[in-house]
């Protein structure tokens, strides 16, 4: 089972995103033939209220240990959004924070050195250098089309993925509206993964076919 989304090999891959709300058990049933239609690299668990509010700490570990012995029977690794002391208690892979939560440098003490720490970066590659420095082991670049998931704050573009990928080590997500159909800009410009939740869960044939349409694209890209 992977610690952190596995960064080896030259595709780009899918790094999936919970959607704003959802009930856990039925998510966890329809969850398994997702998984099963095409390479994913991870699954990061975001809950939230209506509004983006904070869930309480219970929701959160419900959905958590609901969705877990579905996601340990693939190669996925679990990410949990903005909260490593939630992440270090229930055992995931890894924690993604913002930039308006705990810090990289905060979050990688609580969590440990065996458990991924992903940094929200907007449109700035000064806060992903930073982030780096602190020790992230992967940066977020977004929101590179309109989201139907969460108000975004920046737009990002092509060339920061460009620059980044011909400077920089550090693995670097795109997202932000991103659908089979408009992804191949950003994987042509350098994405190592595509960070979707509604351009699968709300994809018009279905989630299962959204992710084989990105893994055919990735695929097709990278031959």
């Amino acid at each position: 089972m992977p610690t952190s989304p596995d960064t080896g090999s030259s595709l780009c891959r899918l790094y999936l995103v919970t959607p704003p709300q959802f009930d856990p058990v039925a998510f966890a049933a329809d969850l398994a033939p997702v998984l099963d239609a095409g390479d994913v690299a991870c699954l990061q668990i975001r809950v939230k209220h209506p509004q983006d509010t904070p869930a309480h700490d219970d929701d959160i570990r419900r959905t958590v240990n609901t969705l877990m012995p579905v996601v340990r029977r693939y190669p996925v690794a679990m990410i949990l959004n903005d909260r490593p002391d939630l992440a270090h208690e229930l055992g995931t892979d890894g924690v993604h924070v913002g930039q308006q939560d705990i810090s990289c440098k905060q979050a990688r003490k609580i969590v440990g050195s065996e458990c991924s720490v992903g940094v929200t970066c907007h449109n700035s590659r000064h806060l992903a250098m930073v982030a780096g420095e602190d020790g992230a082991d992967y940066v977020a670049f977004g929101a590179f089309f309109p989201t139907a998931t969460k108000q975004a704050k920046t737009r990002a573009t092509l060339d920061l993925l460009r620059q980044w990928q011909e400077d920089m080590l550090i693995p670097c997500v795109a997202i932000g509206g991103i659908t089979p159909e408009n992804a191949r800009p950003l994987v042509e410009a350098g994405a190592d993964f595509l960070a979707v939740s509604h351009g699968v869960w709300g994809y018009a044939h279905g989630p299962a076919v959204a992710v084989a349409a990105f893994n055919h694209l990735f695929s097709e890209i990278a031959s």
